[in-house]
């Protein structure tokens, strides 16, 4: 197992489900099981946290549940993919999913900040948000330097989920930066976010990112969550700069 920071927010098991509730809806999967304590996310995407299974809870799990997870999955014509957190108590469950041919994969921190705090990383001006995404804002993801397959259906994912709001940055009506700011369970999340190749270090992100959490107030809503990849220096350093602490950290563990 990787060595994952050490978690530095404290949250309630009310508010790991909320998140882990709101995470998969942000990301719309074409459907949606509950199963022993797990939620099961189905979906022909690339978006893995659209097609995994995950716990809504952080107490040792009962291993005798992977059988039947898998079968739900495969009634569905698609391999399992789970999403396990770090937390001690699911060792069990790492042997477990050891033993039946699952290796781990994709280190991922769950962080967490508080909008008001967000909000101050950068101006948020001329940041444009929209309550659909429109061709601009999907090249974005489509751009040089990101894999055009995962561009598309992440486009795809992120585009359906209703009431979330498209932010873009733009130079003569082109968006070089965009991201995705989803509201639920009493959370704001923020996906999706991306800056052209050719405009990165400019501090658009950060913008992005601002502009986001000012309308998370906007909605009442004092709270926010974002996922980010372990090993990805940039990315961590503005959010850490706006705030975002690490509540948890998962990986994916899924059959060679």
């Amino acid at each position: 197992m990787p060595a994952f920071p050490m978690p530095n927010a404290i949250l309630n098991p009310a508010d790991i489900e909320a998140i882990e509730r709101a995470t998969v809806a942000a990301v719309a999967p074409q459907a949606i099981e509950e199963l022993g304590g797990w939620l099961l996310a189905f979906d022909t995407g690339a978006v893995n946290r659209a097609k995994c299974a995950v716990p809504l809870r952080h107490a040792a799990p009962d291993a005798a549940v992977l059988p039947a997870i898998e079968a739900r999955y495969a009634d569905r014509g698609m391999p399992a993919l789970f999403r396990i957190p770090d937390s001690p108590a699911f060792e069990a469950m790492r042997v477990a999913l050891t033993g039946r041919g699952y290796g781990a994969g994709r280190p991922t921190l769950v962080q967490v900040a508080a909008a008001a705090t967000v909000a101050r990383v950068s101006s948020a001006a001329a940041v444009e948000l929209a309550a659909a995404p429109d061709t601009s804002w999907a090249a974005v993801f489509l751009g040089a330097g990101f894999d055009p397959v995962d561009g598309a259906s992440r486009v795809k994912a992120l585009g359906r989920t209703p009431g979330s709001l498209y932010a873009s940055v733009r130079e003569d009506g082109r968006a070089i930066a965009a991201g995705v700011g989803a509201f639920g369970y009493g959370w704001a999340s923020v996906h999706g976010m991306r800056t052209g190749q050719a405009r990165r270090g400019e501090g658009l992100a950060g913008r992005v990112l601002a502009a986001l959490a000012a309308a998370a107030l906007e909605r009442g809503v004092e709270r926010m969550f974002l996922q980010v990849e372990a090993e990805n220096p940039p990315a961590l350093a503005l959010y850490r700069r706006a705030g975002f602490a690490t509540a948890w950290a998962y990986e994916y563990w899924q059959r060679a």
